[in-house]
């Protein structure tokens, strides 16, 4: 499946995670669209996801983190990589968020859960091949009209929407240089989700590159999804965000604290 850029672009600013939904079971087309592009979209060969028609609310452990609990959904999706492959965790994040960014354009929400949900049940419910393992999980259905407590109070003081600007994440080139597509790709990767909002990223720029690491910097919040699988995620932002102008790429999976680097085709 080729990366729907335009669909996935246009959503990247308006998504956020939700957590109360209203106990609907997904529309028919809204079904079929989602489980479509479950199976669909595989671009490496290590990660894979699985929609479970199955109510998770048992399969979080209560309170996730500092969020509130997670209620009401019908279905999950559970993002399983071969955990052999060394970059695993930096393709689940990308993979899972192209998944993330369908469901909202679909119409759907969606909440990242690393490792806070019970991960025996979870395996129970998903056909686990050799080395595989679950590295997260989201509920998927229809959020409820009005946030629910613990939501607005995070909406009110604006922690979890909080970026830090890209004069603190980028190191290379100075702005005045950079062309369109990096603009872009940056100002997409800068607002991807991360667990806690801790954004572990770095980006080294270059004329027709950029490189994805880990920022190495002690991070006051910690949480049990993996820096590397954030920085997945943020990979996918910049990969949609420059297909979205016209302009493809391909990445080169690095060793820590290296990540990946995206380098423009021509």
């Amino acid at each position: 499946m080729d990366i729907p850029a335009s669909r996935w672009y246009k959503v990247i600013e308006k998504r956020r995670s939700r957590r109360r939904y209203d106990e609907r079971l997904p529309k028919d087309n809204h079904l079929k669209r989602i489980k479509s592009v479950c199976e669909n979209f595989r671009p490496f060969e290590s990660a894979r996801s699985v929609f479970v028609q199955e109510p998770p609310d048992n399969v979080f452990k209560g309170i996730i983190g500092a969020y509130g609990t997670i209620k009401g959904a019908k279905a999950f999706i559970a993002f399983v990589g071969n955990s052999r492959h060394p970059a695993v965790e930096e393709q689940v994040g990308y993979m899972g968020e192209g998944i993330v960014l369908d469901a909202e354009a679909t119409s759907l929400n969606t909440c990242w859960v690393g490792g806070t949900f019970k991960r025996e049940l979870v395996d129970s419910l998903v056909d686990l091949q050799k080395n595989e393992r679950v590295y997260a999980i989201t509920p998927i259905g229809y959020a409820q009209k009005r946030l629910n407590f613990e939501e607005r109070i995070m909406t009110g003081f604006g922690l979890m929407h909080r970026r830090k600007s890209l004069s603190e994440t980028t190191r290379g080139m100075k702005k005045s240089q950079w062309p369109k597509w990096m603009k872009l790709s940056l100002e997409a990767a800068r607002i991807a989700p991360s667990a806690v909002n801790r954004q572990p990223w770095m980006f080294l720029l270059d004329e027709n590159s950029i490189t994805v690491a880990v920022n190495d910097k002690k991070l006051r919040r910690e949480s049990t999804m993996s820096k590397r699988l954030c920085c997945g995620i943020a990979m996918l932002h910049i990969d949609v965000a420059a297909r979205n102008v016209g302009v493809t790429g391909k990445w080169e999976f690095l060793k820590p604290p290296g990540v990946a680097r995206f380098s423009v085709n021509h």
